[in-house]
């Protein structure tokens, strides 16, 4: 998929249907005096539910559809008949999906599950037949509930990519070059800053068939948690990543400030992402000879795994795979 049609937050107008009329019916057969009240229950209205599928990965279907309604339930009948339930209207949305009141911010429900249905709005309940309110002193009401309106309102939709390792790191660290060499994915890929816009997806494939979900997610600056640059717009993708992969270009002037610096960002960001495991890998070290790699040992960021790698050469990926499984497992 294009990075074009990469879409994560949307804002929908969703309408529930109203509830069916009850009806006022009075039974009338030849033969049968005073039939009575027979008439019947209005159908439920529509309800709007959402619904997670784990073939999804983008809002961008809900980008030229934002307004959906479902219809109205129908009229009940004469003799008890129920009307017909409205049709209710699936939203499916990729997993990781937050909804929000567009109005009070509130968070309404989350989708992390397959096949996960969550009401966002539901139906107006079908007004009551005459039949209900036959009594001892009242046997022939002519009367019957009118259905119930249906809800409506406005709706933010945000989503936060669920992958197992999300790639942290300054523009131009070469993190779409390793999402390319370890997985299928095709992100652009140039020698200017902030090539990547949008978030990309990639199944890494490690020893004995196991896999596991990388996100390149698009460069982070000093600053970006208080909204510079492009990365703290994308952000909330790292919260879902159950590990986090640093990724430092070995040309770097200060590897363990620029460390300093994303962690600060995450941390002002969420503090619990600090939480997650991490792992450092120094990127772009086919250009070192073994001095140079022993003199950027000496200053690296102290608690954390470094491992050097290249994603040109294919230096160091294998471990870099086994190691991230490893957290992961």
């Amino acid at each position: 998929m294009t990075e074009g049609n990469f879409v994560d937050y949307i804002k929908i107008y969703a309408s529930s249907g109203k509830g069916g009329q009850g009806s006022a019916h009075l039974h009338r057969e030849k033969y049968i005096t005073k039939g009575g009240p027979d008439g019947g229950d209005g159908g439920r209205g529509g309800h709007i539910i959402l619904k997670g599928d784990k073939n999804m990965w983008t809002l961008f279907h809900l980008k030229f559809k934002r307004h959906f309604r479902a219809e109205g339930g129908g009229a009940g009948s004469k003799s008890r008949s129920t009307g017909a339930d409205g049709e209710d209207i699936y939203i499916p949305v990729p997993l990781g999906t937050i909804i929000r009141d567009a109005d009070t911010d509130e968070i309404i429900c989350e989708i992390t599950e397959h096949d996960k249905e969550v009401i966002l709005l539901e139906g107006g309940k079908g007004g009551l037949g005459n039949w209900h309110f036959k009594s001892s002193t009242n046997q022939t009401p002519r009367y019957a509930q009118p259905g119930l309106e249906g809800k409506e309102g406005w709706f933010r939709i945000e989503l936060k990519i669920l992958a197992d390792v999300g790639l942290v790191g300054f523009p131009n660290a070469g993190k779409s070059t390793l999402l390319s060499v370890l997985t299928a994915a095709k992100p652009k890929i140039a020698d200017y800053a902030f090539t990547t816009l949008k978030p990309n997806l990639g199944i890494v494939e490690n020893r004995n068939h196991t896999t596991f979900v990388m996100a390149d997610i698009p460069g982070i600056i000093e600053g970006a948690a208080e909204g510079k640059g492009l990365g703290h717009r994308f952000l909330r993708h790292i919260e879902r990543n159950s590990a986090l992969l640093f990724l430092i270009p070995a040309d770097s002037d200060d590897i363990k400030k620029e460390y300093e610096i994303l962690l600060n960002e995450l941390k002002k960001h969420n503090p619990e992402l600090l939480d997650k495991d991490r792992l450092l890998a120094i990127s772009k070290t086919d250009m070192l000879d073994d001095e140079l790699k022993a003199e950027i040992k000496e200053d690296l960021p102290k608690g954390i795994e470094t491992l050097f790698i290249s994603s040109v050469a294919q230096i160091g990926l294998q471990e870099l795979k086994d190691k991230l499984w490893q957290m992961l497992n």
